[in-house]
């Protein structure tokens, strides 16, 4: 039934006094309401950061794309539900998340091995809950070729990559800058398989290598020769899913298809004398989705299959030095996360992470 408000200025000063505090009393019950309904892992968010030019990019599987300002993410507790994010169909899931500042170029490599670079600011800005549009470059792909890493660019000397089957792949930073030809492909993909994964990196330090299966391996990044070389050993049916630079003192964020995460202490993994070996348990998981560098005041951003989006705090996932399940970080029904980014409050932390 639709009713609307009468005009109250021919009452009397009393009646209209008693419609208003009916009217503030349903108010009430529905915020009641609103809140009883909240699932058990959902908490009221936190007031969201100041304004940021720092973007959130929501890529599907197709390449449809949107690009939201951070600031309009509330941050909310680990073990929440998030809020509906990319609005694409099931048959065309989300499958990369990355963030990057509206004044850098983001570096797409595709799953034919191919690379392309187009500003942030190419990619449509849309509100946190919207459909995305084809990513510029889309054009220049060949029949069926998809996206399969998109990172920002940034003024480190190199950059990791890691396929598939997990080669380790060196790549110099200035190749792919503004002189890079759109389309150049930057390895053989049917002999090392899809991408998987890419870091920036000093070149000084460690690398850490994940599996989807959870098996991990750490080695030193100048052990990796200028060609490239395997850098895992995979066990059946398993492949390479992040890549990520460390140091001994660092943490690592490991998260699962099913929302459970854990930040992993380097003091408890020791590195290999060399890359090429077989893994070790990183995380008790079936299915890693994705891994990054962290420290506590990161946060996390993850995406599910069917769009939603959650972010929260670092700080609350505490840090092991053994391999564990790991915590509750998103709560999924009938869904699983397929994507994660870990936001640097101080500017923006890479982590190119995606299901396969």
């Amino acid at each position: 039934m639709d009713v609307k408000r009468p005009d109250l200025a021919d009452v009397g000063d009393d009646v209209r006094a008693y419609v208003e505090a009916l009217e503030a009393e349903v108010a009430r019950l529905r915020g009641e309401k609103r809140s009883s309904t909240r699932s058990a892992g959902e908490v009221e968010p936190e007031p969201s950061e100041p304004p940021t030019t720092i973007n959130v990019v929501t890529v599907s599987r197709s390449g449809l794309a949107k690009r939201t300002p951070r600031h309009l993410y509330s941050w909310q507790r680990r073990g929440g539900m998030g809020v509906f994010d990319l609005g694409t169909s099931e048959e065309d899931p989300p499958a990369i998340l990355t963030l990057a500042d509206e004044a850098q170029n983001l570096v797409i490599v595709t799953d034919q091995a191919r690379v392309f670079r187009m500003p942030a600011r190419d990619v449509v800005a849309a509100p946190v809950h919207s459909r995305g549009e084809s990513l510029a470059v889309a054009r220049a792909f060949n029949a069926g070729e998809r996206p399969a890493l998109i990172f920002p660019s940034r003024s480190e000397p190199y950059v990791a990559l890691l396929t598939r089957r997990g080669h380790v792949l060196w790549l110099a930073g200035h190749l792919l800058g503004d002189k890079l030809r759109a389309g150049t492909e930057l390895y053989e993909a049917a002999r090392f398989g899809p991408p998987a994964d890419a870091c920036w990196t000093s070149g000084d330090g460690d690398l850490f290598i994940v599996t989807r299966q959870g098996q991990g391996i750490r080695f030193s990044a100048r052990l990796v020769p200028a060609r490239g070389c395997l850098g895992i050993q995979l066990g059946r049916d398993d492949v390479a899913v992040a890549i990520t630079p460390v140091q001994s003192d660092s943490g690592v964020f490991l998260l699962g298809a099913d929302g459970k995460g854990a930040v992993r202490l380097m003091s408890g993994f020791r590195a290999n004398k060399s890359p090429g070996g077989g893994g070790k348990i990183a995380m008790k998981t079936d299915h890693l989705v994705g891994a990054a560098t962290v420290d506590e005041l990161d946060h996390v951003c993850a995406i599910s299959r069917l769009g939603k989006i959650i972010r929260f705090s670092v700080s609350e996932v505490p840090p092991k030095e053994n391999p564990v399940q790991g915590v509750n970080c998103m709560a999924l029904r009938a869904d699983e996360v397929v994507a994660m980014a870990v936001a640097s409050m101080g500017g923006v932390s890479i982590c190119l992470t995606q299901t396969a």
